[in-house]
């Protein structure tokens, strides 16, 4: 399965629908998005990609209320982490960064997924992959990226959707 995965679209609305378009071009067959949505309008480009979409809430989303809302028509969208299975695999997929190395050390998740820093990250612990696709919107590196994963051979691609 081919996963899309993308963070930090602060409401960069053009990004946003390029990365949309990224993910249609690679046949992406789900969505994650690891946090920073920014206002429950990124959604009018979102639910422009028919596939299931997982996402957690960034320390920016403030207008979570009306998030929640929009976003359940496409997906689930969680407070504070998302943990559960794809495609077999063991995911966990949160905002924040200062817990990844632990959770990747503890040997109960085959995939971290996290936002917030804005660079990207692909490495791994131990068995656990780690993915931090970047930025979708290009605020604080000038790069814009997202990731997609093969969860059968466990690739990583970054790709620059600008």
């Amino acid at each position: 399965m081919k996963i899309g995965v993308m963070s930090d679209s602060h409401d960069r609305m053009t990004m946003i629908r390029s990365a949309v378009a990224v993910f249609k071009e690679y046949g992406v067959e789900m969505i994650i998005h690891a946090g920073d949505f920014i206002s429950p309008i990124t959604f009018e480009y979102m639910k422009d990609i028919d596939v299931p979409f997982i996402g957690v809430f960034g320390n920016n989303d403030g207008e979570k209320f009306f998030l929640k809302k929009r976003y359940k028509n496409i997906g689930e969208l969680h407070e504070r982490c998302f943990k559960g299975k794809i495609d077999e695999l063991k995911f966990i997929v949160l905002h924040e960064n200062d817990l990844v190395d632990s959770l990747a050390k503890s040997g109960d998740y085959d995939v971290v997924v996290y936002g917030h820093t804005h660079e990207i990250d692909v490495r791994k612990i131990g068995k656990t992959l780690i993915i931090n696709p970047g930025e979708v919107c290009g605020w604080c590196t000038g790069k814009y990226t997202v990731a997609v994963l093969d969860s059968k051979t466990m690739d990583v691609e970054i790709i620059d959707i600008c």
